[in-house]
């Protein structure tokens, strides 16, 4: 497959109108959705966003790459786009972008069509390539210099470095998140000023298609240094003993150089293996703060334990709703019931495991999944399965200090041997002995105290959380009010507080759409467009449709946002709805309890964020 098999004549967009980042997106997603590309515009859009949030793919020097993998789209396609007037995108060097490649890739299928997006990728670390994009007037002369640059590829030399002593010689590995188009840029971009500074370097790309021109065991021992340049968790296990560099994948484009310095003066830590996929001790991607590890950690165990609670709550209040037809003794009600049920036995343990997973990787899941679940037995229950996720790690983490002055002779014992025994036997002491009985106590009077509310106090803690649920829509506020209500959900099975944060989550996009649907003048002609889409995320509980418009006028939309939520979440629990599921939106509300008067709290949460968004805002003109 070539490039310009991808990258199709009659979407391209020569003069791109968008002068910001999202308007710019819709424009593109706009093209794409004409010619036929699209199934769903939402869900890509969704796509696309989530992979600019984890780092822009605004490159630096007047490029954008915006880029997803997913099901909505119907076969692979590149689209072309250029701007005269330059868009505000965010980018790395924070200049105006002013070309972009939108890569549209379908999930799974063949891959032979991302090395020719990996060939693109490496392109555009050509300046003069560039120029002459930039310089093209149509769109033949766009495939014309696509045309002319794939026959020099095909004269490419190989990726292989030579064994030359007398040069400095490293290593690197590329990797992104989608593995679409960073991961080969980096590539490129090292590749190409390793050349310049006669400095040898084999590079090991980690893309959506597997890894590529792997690094021996040979080159690894050679190379002076090692570069990671990359966006995920790459295994550091075979780099024992040598020094080990590791940036994000946008410096492998953007500061080459400095990496490739760095790693001939040997200007890194050397790491040090025990078995585990553990990062180098020095390395420069670790939070700010002790408080920013710890979120990690949380958010660790909370993703990963999400699956389990959606599944097994969604299929238990199936299971309900069948109950009530058909009776507790019918087939389809225990079959579901049982399913949802087993579901729900594992999610502290793996709410547990995944958190000990985060602060000491591997040897620490065992632990931590085991402490959960001393955690469920004891009835200490999700207070007690946090607590047992950062005991678990922390005294794999003790142990790793404890036992540096083994002889080398002893390191092979340590992951496989001493870390599980003695790990699981002090988390386990600590669990059954003592943090599981002081938090079955603190459990137990937590939930007499909830079920114990009045119906105005019960109001109060709905209108809290359904506020926190608006305040960062997606941040800690918000996943704080979620892993709140969660665990008293885990821990009951009363589905109230989940309704209140459910209503305080879809509000902000609801009062988004709607807003920019009544109040016209006060929103531009793209904010419109992007203002439809919040309709279908707000319905389905997702909060974040509502953070670009967040960013781009913080304090209006956020203070109505927060208004409407904490109103919606106070009624909820005012009119006594419980939502036996914890997540789905609209879509689950006909197993909700009281759900008339779930809906009525949402819709008037909703209106009365809309109205003080609508009316708090200025008119806003076109040609502004």
């Amino acid at each position: 497959m070539k490039i310009t098999d991808l990258l199709r004549k009659d979407i391209m967009i020569l003069d791109l109108q968008a002068t910001e980042k999202e308007s710019a997106i819709d424009e593109m997603i706009a093209s794409l959705n004409n010619s036929g590309v699209l199934t769903d515009v939402a869900e890509f859009k969704d796509a696309i966003l989530k992979r600019e949030a984890q780092t822009s793919t605004g490159l630096g020097d007047g490029i954008a790459m915006p880029h997803a993998k997913n099901k909505a789209v119907t076969e692979p396609t590149v689209l072309f786009a250029k701007s005269k007037k330059g868009v505000d995108y965010e980018s790395l060097d924070g200049q105006p972008a002013y070309l972009f490649f939108m890569i549209a890739v379908p999930e799974g299928g063949n891959n032979t069509h991302l090395e020719t997006l990996a060939a693109l990728s490496r392109k555009l670390i050509d300046k003069e390539f560039v120029d002459q994009l930039k310089a093209a007037s149509n769109a033949d002369e766009v495939l014309a210099l696509f045309v002319e640059e794939q026959e020099e590829e095909a004269d490419k030399t190989s990726n292989e470095a030579p064994a030359n002593d007398t040069k400095p010689f490293v290593v690197a590995i590329t990797a992104c998140p989608t593995g679409i188009a960073h991961t080969f840029m980096a590539e490129d971009a090292l590749k190409k000023k390793a050349k310049e500074m006669n400095v040898d370097i084999r590079v090991e790309t980690q893309g959506s298609e597997g890894a590529k021109n792997t690094l021996t065991e040979d080159e690894i021992r050679r190379a002076d240094a090692v570069i990671i340049a990359a966006s995920k968790k790459v295994d550091l296990n075979r780099f024992d003993g040598k020094h080990v560099l590791q940036r994000p994948v946008a410096d492998g484009i953007k500061k080459s150089e400095e990496l490739i310095t760095k790693a001939v003066n040997k200007a890194a830590p050397i790491y040090h293996s025990d078995g585990s996929e553990q990062k180098a001790d020095d390395m420069e991607d670790k939070p700010n703060s002790i408080w920013g590890k710890i979120y990690k950690d949380l958010m660790n165990g909370i993703s990963h334990m999400l699956p389990f609670v959606v599944g097994g709550g969604i299929l238990l209040a199936l299971s309900f709703l069948f109950e009530s037809f058909l009776g507790d003794d019918s087939t389809t009600f225990t079959f579901l019931n049982d399913i949802g049920s087993n579901a729900f036995s594992f999610l502290i343990p793996i709410f547990a495991g995944f958190i000990a997973l985060s602060i000491a990787d591997r040897p620490g899941l065992m632990p931590g999944m085991v402490g959960g679940l001393i955690a469920v037995n004891s009835n200490a229950g999700f207070l007690g399965g946090l607590v047992a996720g950062f005991l678990a790690g922390y005294v794999i983490l003790l142990l790793r200090r404890l036992l540096r002055g083994l002889p080398k002779t002893l390191e092979g014992l340590k992951p496989i041997l001493l870390y599980p025994v003695l790990g699981l036997f002090l988390t386990g002491i600590l669990m059954y002995f003592i943090f599981g009985p002081i938090f079955a106590t603190i459990n137990t009077a937590l939930i007499d105290f909830l079920q114990g509310l009045g119906t105005a106090n019960a109001a109060i803690l709905g209108i809290v959380l359904g506020g926190m649920m608006a305040v960062d829509m997606g941040g800690p506020f918000n996943k704080a009010a979620y892993a709140f209500s969660i665990g008293i959900f885990t821990d009951t099975g009363d589905g109230s507080l989940m309704a209140a944060v459910m209503a305080g989550g879809m509000v902000p996009p609801l009062a988004i759409a709607l807003a920019s649907t009544f109040f016209k003048n006060k929103f531009s002609a793209e904010e419109r467009k992007s203002g439809v889409t919040n309709y279908v995320m707000g319905l389905s509980f997702i909060t974040e449709g509502a953070i670009p418009f967040a960013a781009a006028d913080p304090l209006r939309v956020i203070g109505s946002s927060v208004v409407g939520a904490a109103i919606a979440g106070g009624l909820t629990q005012f009119f006594g709805s419980a939502i036996p599921a914890p997540h789905g939106g609209i879509f689950v509300t006909p197993l909700a309890e009281h759900a008339w008067f779930f809906l009525l709290s949402l819709a008037i949460g909703a209106i009365v964020s809309a109205v003080l968004l609508g009316l708090w805002r200025k008119p806003v003109s076109e040609e502004k």
